[in-house]
C-alpha cells in the first residue's frame, strides 16, 4: 500500500508541474478579456459544456490513501438470478442521484413461481464494478465527463468536459475514468473555466448533490467502500468551496470587491446555490482549525449587514435575518462573528448605530423607518378607521415576526459562550448609553437613533427578561442592589437622582461594591434603561406629535381661509405651493402617528412591558422596606425617616418610567391589565404619597396621583375602572390611602415650580376623583373621623386649603361667566365693525377656556366640601375655620340668587359645565350639613358683607320650584334660616351692648374683638389666636414682617386678655344695670 501511495504522489507532482504552465496560459487568456461572469443564484447545471480546453491539474485535498480502495463483494441478488428492471443496481441514476428501487418482493400463495427465463438472465449482464460506479457517481455529482463527445447525461443535465484530466490519464496509461484520485484536478479545471456561474455557486450545487447521495447510502459491506468514496468526494468538495470563498484567485479570478459567500447566504438553504445547515456545520468544524474560514464568514456577515443597512420593511429584508439566524445556531461561527470590528466599533455616533454596527441594520428594520408608514397609511386623511386598524394589524404582524427572529439570534449569541454573551450585553449597553439625548426636551432626530431601532432593542430585552419574571417574584432577590456600584454597563452619572444631589450621588457611587454582578442583574438594569430611552421616549414623542399635528392642521386651515386674498395676484402660485407643503407635512405626520400607534398599541408587547415594570416596582419597594424582604413580608407605613442611600441615589427615571408606562396602558390599552396585576402599583403609589419625603421631584409624586386617577376611569364592564375595586378592598389601601391623599393635597400647595398655582388645581381635581371613588366605603370615613380627632393640626390644614380652593375657583368661575355674558351681549350688536368683532371673539374664546377649566374644578371642589362637612361637621366649625366657611357660602349664595345672578346667564351654559341649580343645591347641602352647630349659625349671622335673609328666601323658592331638595331637606333648611335670623339679632344686640371698642382690643386683621390675644415674636404685634392660626394654615410667615412663624412660637398676651375681659365685664354689668332700671321704671 505504501508503494501505491508513493506512485500516486509521483503522479501528483508531475501534474503540479503541468498545472503551473497551464495557470500561466490561463492568465494570459484572461488578460485578453475573457473574464468569468458575475456570481448568480441560478442552477449551475446550465453551464455550457467545454469540449476542448487546457486546464490546470492539481490534487490539493487528497489524503493519499484515498486512491487505494477495497474491491467490491459479489452482489447477492445477482446470484439469486434477479436482474435490474429499469433501475440502476445501486439505486443511482447515471447522474448520481438516488432513484426509487423497484419492488422485487412477491406475495406468497398468489401464483406458482415460474423459473427464471433465459432472457432475464441474459439482461442482468455482468455486475457493475466499484470503479465504474465511482466514475458514474462522481460524474453525476460534479457534472463532469472525460468523454469528449458526451455533452449531457441521461437526465439531460449539461456536462463539463475535462480534457486536461483525460490527457494526464492517457499519458500515465491509466484507465480514463473519474476517481477521487483525479477529482482535485477535475474540479479545479472545470471551476476555472465556468462561463455562466461563479466557482462557489457551482461547488455549492455539487455539495448538495453529494449530500443527497450520502444520506441515501445504506450501511453494508459493499456500501462501506462506496461510503468512503462519497465521504472523500464530500471532503474534497467542501475544501474547494472554502478555496472559492477564501482564495478565488485559485480559479483564475481577481479578488472580489465583496464576500463571495454573502449572496449565497441570502438564498434558500434548499436552493442549489444556497448555504445549507450541513455546509455551515462543516464550516464550523473547519473554523476551529482554520482562521481563514472564520474570517471569510465574518466578512460575509459584514457584507450582509452593509447591504441590509439600505433596506426597509418595504424591501426584501427577510433573507438577511434568516441568514443570520442560520449562522447563529453554530457557537463556533458566532464566536467568530462577535470578534468583528463592526460588532462594537471604537467610535460611532448614536445616529450611526443602525448602519455602522454589525447588528444595527438588523435592529433598524421597523414599520417606523423611511417611507414605510407612508406605504401602510397612504392618504391618511381619506382613510376610514377600519382601514387604519387593519393596516396597523398588518404592520404589527410583520414587526412581531421580525422581532421573533431577532430574539432567536440574540438568544443563540448569548448562549454560544461567555465571551459572546458579554459582547452582546456590551452592544446593548452601547445602544442605550449613546442615546441618552433621546429624553431631552428638544431632540434633533438626526443626532440619535430612530424610534423603530430603540423599540426593537427594548422589546428584545423585555423578552430576554421573561424567564425570571414570574408572577410570584421568586427571583426578585437575584436583582442586586449593588449593581450600579460595580462598574455597571449602564451610565447614570448625569441622570437626576430620586432624592440626592450630584455631590451626594458621586460620593455614594465612588465607593465600589465588591463582587461580580450576575446575568439577571445585567439584563434587568439594561432593560430598565432601554425602556427609558426606547419605548417611553416613543410614548412621549407620540403625545408631542399629536399636539404638533393639531397645530399644523390649524395653521393649514388658517392659510386656506386667507387664500381669497391672493386670487388674481402673482403671489397665488407661491401661496398654493406653501399650502400644499403644509398638507404634505400633515399627511406625513399623520402616517407616522398611525405607524407609532400601530407599534405601541400591541397587547403582547405592552403586557410584557407591564410585567417588567411590576418587577421594578417590587424591587424599589423592597429597597425602602425596613426588612428588605417585600413582598414576602408585608410593608407598614410610614417608612423610616432615615432613607437608604441606595434608594436616594437611584436615577429618577426608574420611578418615572413606571408612571408613564402604566399611564399609557390605562389610557390606551386598559384591557391588558387586570386588578390582580395591580396590587404592586397601588402599594407603590400609596407608599411614596404617604412618605413623600423620599422623592424630591413634585411632578413624580403628582404622577402617582395621576396613576390612581387613570386607574379609576370607568371602563367597559368596570364601573370603577381597573383600580376602583382594589382601592376599596386591599387592606393596605384602606389603612393608608386617604391619609396619603390628604397629605399630598396639603403638600401640593407649594411645589416650588413656576406653575405651582395652576398645577395644584389639576392635581387636587384628580385627588377629588379618587376620594369620590372610595367614599362609599365606610372604612374610609371611619379613618377620616379618627384622623380629625387624633391628628387635629394635619386635618385643620387640609380643611383650610379645601376652603381656599372652593373660595378661589367659585369666584373665578362666576367672574368668567359674567365676562362671557357681557361679551355675548356685545357680539349681538349687528353694527359692530369687523376688527372689533374679531377682537371680542378672541377675548370670548380665551375667557371660555378659563370658565370651562374653573367650572369643572368648582363642581368637584364643592361636591368634596359637601362630602366632608357631612362626615365631619365638628372639624369645619372650629374657630379658625368656621367664619371663613360662612363668609364663603354666603357670598356664593348671593352670586347665585341675588341681584347679580342675571349676569350669569350665558348661551349654552352646559358647554361650560355650568348648572346653577345643581350648584345651588350643593351649596345649600353644605349649610344643611352644619345645621346643628351653633358656632356656624353665629358665623353666618356675623357676616356683614354677604348675609342677606332675602337671599335665603329666594333660594327656598327656587328649590321648591325646581325640586332641588326633598321636603325634609327644605324643612331643615327653613329651620336653619330661622336660626340665622335669631343669631343675627343676638349678634347685633351684643355689638350694641359693647358700644365703642378700643382699638387695642380689636384684632389687627379682622377688626373684631379679640378673645385670646397672643404676641407674635418677631413683629411684637398682638393678634387673636384664631386669626393667626387661620393665617398660618395658608402662609407660614408673620403677616406683619414676613418672618418665618409657627403657631408654637406665639406668646399669650395675658395682660391684654385681662383688659379685654375687664372691658367686657364692665359693659355687661352696665347693660344689666340699665336693664334693671328699665324694668323698675316699668
Amino acid at each position: 500500500m505504501s508503494d501505491t501511495a508513493s506512485d500516486a504522489d509521483k503522479i501528483r507532482n508531475k501534474r503540479l508541474a503541468k498545472l503551473q504552465a497551464s495557470v500561466r496560459a490561463g492568465e494570459a487568456g484572461e488578460s485578453s478579456g475573457n473574464m468569468p461572469a458575475a456570481p448568480k443564484a441560478a442552477d449551475p447545471s446550465s453551464d455550457v459544456p467545454i469540449q476542448e480546453q487546457t486546464a490546470p491539474r492539481i490534487n490539493i485535498t487528497s489524503s493519499g490513501a484515498s486512491a487505494v480502495l477495497p474491491q467490491p463483494l459479489p452482489n447477492p441478488f445477482t446470484q439469486l438470478g434477479m436482474s435490474k428492471i429499469g433501475v440502476e443496481e445501486d439505486g443511482l441514476a447515471a447522474s448520481g442521484v438516488p432513484v426509487k428501487r423497484a419492488d422485487i418482493s412477491s406475495s406468497s400463495g398468489s401464483r406458482p413461481k415460474s423459473p427464471p427465463s433465459r432472457r432475464s438472465a441474459t439482461q442482468s449482464g455482468p455486475k457493475e464494478t466499484l470503479e465504474a460506479w465511482e466514475d458514474k457517481v462522481l460524474g453525476g455529482i460534479f457534472r463532469v465527463t472525460l468523454q469528449p463527445g458526451l455533452t449531457r447525461d441521461t437526465h439531460g443535465q449539461a456536462l463539463h468536459y475535462a480534457p486536461g484530466v483525460r490527457g494526464d490519464l492517457e499519458e500515465q496509461q491509466e484507465v480514463v475514468r473519474l476517481s477521487t484520485g483525479v477529482l482535485d484536478q477535475a474540479i479545479l479545471e472545470i471551476a476555472s473555466h465556468l462561463v455562466s456561474t461563479q466557482p462557489l455557486g457551482f461547488l455549492l450545487a455539487c455539495w448538495k448533490r453529494v449530500l443527497r447521495l450520502c444520506r441515501g447510502m445504506k450501511v453494508g459491506r459493499t456500501e462501506d467502500a462506496k461510503n468512503k468514496i462519497l465521504k472523500e468526494a464530500r471532503r474534497i468538495c467542501m475544501s474547494y468551496c472554502i478555496f472559492a470563498i477564501t482564495m478565488p484567485e485559485m480559479f483564475g479570478q481577481d479578488p472580489p470587491p465583496s464576500s463571495p459567500l454573502a449572496p449565497h447566504l441570502l438564498l434558500d438553504p434548499e436552493d442549489d446555490c444556497g448555504v445549507c445547515h450541513d455546509f455551515l456545520t462543516e464550516m464550523s468544524l473547519r473554523a476551529a482549525d482554520d482562521e481563514s474560514v472564520s474570517q471569510a464568514l465574518v466578512e460575509a456577515v459584514e457584507e450582509l449587514s452593509r447591504q441590509l443597512g439600505s433596506l426597509t420593511l418595504n424591501d426584501d429584508y427577510k433573507p438577511y435575518i434568516h441568514a443570520l439566524k442560520n449562522i447563529a445556531r453554530f457557537p463556533t461561527l458566532i464566536n467568530a462573528v462577535i470578534k468583528s470590528s463592526l460588532f462594537i466599533p471604537s467610535e460611532v455616533e448614536p445616529q450611526d448605530l443602525e448602519k455602522k454596527t454589525l447588528l444595527g441594520p438588523f435592529f433598524q428594520i421597523s414599520p417606523l423607518q423611511g417611507d414605510v408608514t407612508a406605504t401602510y397609511f397612504s392618504s391618511p386623511k381619506t382613510r376610514d378607521k377600519a382601514y387604519i386598524i387593519n393596516s396597523q394589524k398588518a404592520l404589527r404582524m410583520s414587526l412581531e415576526t421580525h422581532q421573533a427572529d431577532l430574539l432567536d439570534v440574540v438568544n443563540h449569541v448569548i448562549r454560544a459562550s461567555k465571551e459572546s454573551r458579554e459582547r452582546m450585553l456590551d452592544w446593548f449597553a452601547l445602544t442605550i448609553n449613546a442615546n441618552q439625548k433621546r429624553r431631552g426636551l428638544q431632540v434633533d432626530a438626526a443626532t440619535v437613533s430612530s424610534d423603530g431601532f430603540m423599540i426593537n432593542v427594548t422589546t428584545i430585552l423585555d423578552q430576554l427578561c421573561d424567564p425570571f419574571m414570574d408572577s410570584t417574584f421568586s427571583k426578585i432577590d437575584r436583582i442586586e442592589v449593588d449593581y450600579l456600584r460595580r462598574h455597571p454597563r449602564v451610565q447614570i452619572r448625569e441622570e437626576t437622582k430620586l432624592n440626592a444631589d450630584q455631590n451626594t450621588s458621586d460620593r455614594f457611587y465612588s465607593t465600589r461594591a465588591e463582587g461580580t454582578s450576575n446575568f439577571i442583574s445585567e439584563l434587568f438594569f439594561l432593560t430598565l434603561a432601554s425602556h427609558h430611552y426606547g419605548t417611553e421616549a416613543a410614548n412621549s414623542k407620540l403625545d408631542q406629535l399629536e399636539k404638533d399635528l393639531k397645530y399644523l392642521e390649524k395653521q393649514t386651515e388658517r392659510m386656506e381661509a386667507e387664500r381669497h386674498k391672493f386670487v388674481n395676484t402673482p403671489q397665488l402660485a407661491l401661496f398654493d405651493r406653501q399650502i400644499e407643503k403644509m398638507r404634505e407635512r400633515v399627511d406625513s405626520g399623520l402616517s407616522y402617528k398611525f405607524g407609532v400607534q400601530g407599534v405601541l398599541f400591541d397587547d403582547l408587547s405592552q403586557a410584557r412591558s407591564m410585567q417588567f415594570m411590576r418587577y421594578v416596582i417590587v424591587w424599589m419597594v423592597r429597597i425602602v422596606s425596613p426588612h428588605h424582604d417585600f413582598p414576602r413580608q408585608k410593608l407598614s407605613l410610614p417608612l423610616p425617616e432615615s432613607q437608604p442611600d441606595v434608594f436616594r441615589c437611584l436615577p429618577e427615571y426608574y420611578l418615572e418610567d413606571i408612571i408613564t408606562n402604566f399611564k399609557f396602558i390605562f389610557k390606551y390599552l386598559p384591557h391588558v391589565i387586570t386588578s390582580t396585576q395591580s396590587d404592586e402599583l397601588v402599594i407603590l403609589c400609596i407608599t411614596f404619597l404617604r412618605s413623600s419625603e423620599y422623592i424630591k421631584n413634585p411632578y413624580l409624586k403628582s404622577g402617582l396621583i395621576t396613576l390612581l386617577y387613570y386607574g379609576i376611569w370607568p371602563q367597559y364592564g368596570r364601573a370603577k375602572g381597573i383600580l376602583g375595586d382594589l382601592l376599596n378592598s386591599l387592606p393596605f389601601a384602606t389603612d393608608n390611602l386617604l391619609h396619603s391623599l390628604m397629605k399630598f393635597y396639603i403638600e401640593v400647595e407649594n411645589t416650588g415650580t413656576h406653575t405651582q398655582f395652576f398645577d395644584k388645581f389639576n392635581i387636587r381635581y384628580e385627588i377629588f376623583q379618587v376620594i369620590k371613588c372610595i367614599w362609599t366605603n365606610p372604612v374610609y370615613r371611619e379613618h377620616l373621623l379618627q384622623e380629625s380627632e387624633v391628628n387635629v393640626e394635619f386635618f385643620v390644614r387640609f380643611v383650610n386649603l379645601l376652603l381656599n380652593d372652593v373660595t378661589f375657583v367659585l369666584d373665578e368661575s362666576l367672574n368668567s361667566l359674567t365676562k362671557i355674558h357681557d361679551l355675548q351681549k356685545e357680539l349681538e350688536n349687528p353694527n359692530l365693525d369687523a376688527n372689533a368683532r374679531t377682537e371680542k371673539e378672541e377675548a370670548l374664546s380665551t375667557v371660555e377656556k378659563t370658565a370651562i377649566s374653573y367650572m369643572q374644578l368648582t363642581n368637584e371642589t364643592v361636591a368634596m366640601l359637601k362630602l366632608f362637612t357631612e362626615a365631619l361637621a365638628d372639624a369645619f366649625t372650629m374657630p379658625e375655620i368656621v367664619q371663613r366657611l360662612a363668609d364663603m357660602l354666603d357670598y356664593n349664595v348671593d352670586c347665585l340668587v341675588g341681584p347679580r345672578c342675571s349676569n350669569l346667564k350665558v348661551e349654552k351654559k352646559e358647554k361650560y359645565f355650568f348648572n346653577p341649580r345643581s350648584l345651588l343645591s350643593e351649596v345649600v347641602g353644605v349649610y344643611i350639613n352644619l345645621k346643628d352647630k351653633s358656632s356656624f349659625s353665629e358665623a353666618v349671622a356675623r357676616d356683614g358683607r354677604s348675609y342677606k335673609p332675602e337671599n335665603f328666601d329666594k333660594a327656598t323658592s327656587l328649590m321648591r320650584k325646581h325640586s332641588l331638595k326633598s321636603p325634609d331637606e327644605i324643612a331643615a333648611w327653613n329651620a336653619l334660616v330661622g336660626r340665622f335670623k335669631l343669631a343675627k339679632v343676638a349678634d347685633d344686640q351684643a355689638e350694641e351692648d359693647l358700644g365703642e371698642i378700643p382699638d387695642e382690643f380689636l384684632d389687627p386683621l379682622m377688626y373684631t374683638l379679640m378673645e385670646d390675644p397672643v404676641i407674635l415674636p418677631a413683629s411684637k404685634v398682638s393678634i387673636d389666636r384664631s386669626t393667626i392660626r387661620s393665617h398660618l394654615l395658608s402662609d407660614p410667615n408673620d403677616p406683619f414682617n414676613r418672618a418665618p412663624l409657627k403657631i408654637e412660637d406665639v406668646v399669650p398676651d395675658l395682660e391684654l386678655k385681662a383688659k379685654i375681659q375687664t372691658f367686657k365685664a364692665e359693659k355687661k354689668g352696665r347693660k344689666a344695670a340699665e336693664d334693671l332700671m328699665d324694668l323698675t321704671a316699668g
